[in-house]
């Protein structure tokens, strides 16, 4: 089996059937693929729909809502396959991209994950696919807004990695987990996804495992997905919803903070760390309130 493809649903019936159609049209590899949806307690009939509509689909229902990161573990328990896709529910995949993305790891062995180009809507590249590591000064350039004055610089862009050529292939430190392509020998080394993360950051801290194990992490612009992003109503959703969204965004950053940096770094730093994360995060909630 050369690829197991593994998307978690939650209430995002039409972008999910939109997604798998995407995905069974698409060229498969020469070796076999196995397509999993993991349904996060929708209480809805997307399952019943996908398995009609796509009858080789493998189907697991959770009875609870357990996270993207507890979703996918699902299936990654099942998967079969010598690579496994993480792919998100809301994403439109090339006719090739499959194919491509497999011969790219089959030819590139030290690469422990990869992703191809993810863009949105308006033709633009998703920030989240081409990451560095939130590091204490990273995340200060971030927030403080000299990444957006200075996307370039090595100094300031360390976050978005701007100085990076965007049509050659590179390495990064974390692409989106929109588009994940994971080789099964390096998940199998490091380990599943981490399901103190229940909403964000599950990605960045799998990555991060990776990296520390010495898998490469590679960037390539031989291929390309469509990120819908939004288009699953966060955004437009109640403001209790987006206020809930907000922290949980906010509170993961804490836990990775906690989980990979506070031993490299001193008490001082990871207290400017905090107040900064609880600082942009009540302006970001002040922000939603008056909406």
């Amino acid at each position: 089996m050369d690829l197991s493809i593994i998307i978690v649903n939650y209430k995002t019936k039409d972008l999910t059937l939109q997604t798998l159609k995407s995905v069974f049209q698409a060229q498969p590899p020469k070796g076999k693929m196995e397509v999993i949806l993991v349904d996060n307690a929708s209480d809805d009939d997307t399952t019943i729909t996908a398995r009609k509509l796509f009858p080789p689909i493998k189907i697991i229902d959770s009875q609870t809502n357990i996270g993207f990161a507890g979703g996918n573990n699902l299936g990654i328990r099942q998967a079969k396959g010598r690579y496994v896709l993480l792919l998100n529910s809301d994403t439109l995949i090339e006719a090739d991209t499959l194919v491509k993305m497999v011969e790219f790891m089959d030819n590139n062995p030290k690469a422990g994950l990869s992703t191809c180009q993810v863009k949105l809507l308006n033709g633009e590249l998703d920030p989240a696919s081409h990451r560095g590591f939130p590091t204490p000064w990273a995340a200060f350039t971030y927030f403080l807004g000299l990444e957006k004055i200075f996307p370039s610089s090595r100094i300031f862009g360390q976050y978005h990695l701007g100085c990076k050529n965007l049509r050659e292939v590179h390495e990064i430190d974390s692409p989106s987990g929109a588009f994940f392509m994971l080789k099964k020998r390096a998940l199998d080394q490091v380990g599943l996804l981490d399901e103190t993360f229940f909403m964000y950051g599950e990605d960045i801290d799998l990555a991060y495992r990776l990296k520390k194990a010495g898998w490469q992490i590679i960037y390539t612009p031989i291929t390309k997905i469509i990120h819908l992003k939004g288009a699953s109503g966060i955004s437009s959703s109640s403001k209790s919803q987006r206020l809930k969204t907000t922290a949980s965004f906010f509170n993961t950053m804490k836990i990775f903070y906690h989980k990979h940096y506070q031993k490299k770094y001193l008490f001082l730093i990871k207290w400017l760390v905090f107040l900064g994360i609880d600082m942009v995060k009540l302006i970001k909630n002040i922000k939603i309130k008056l909406s």
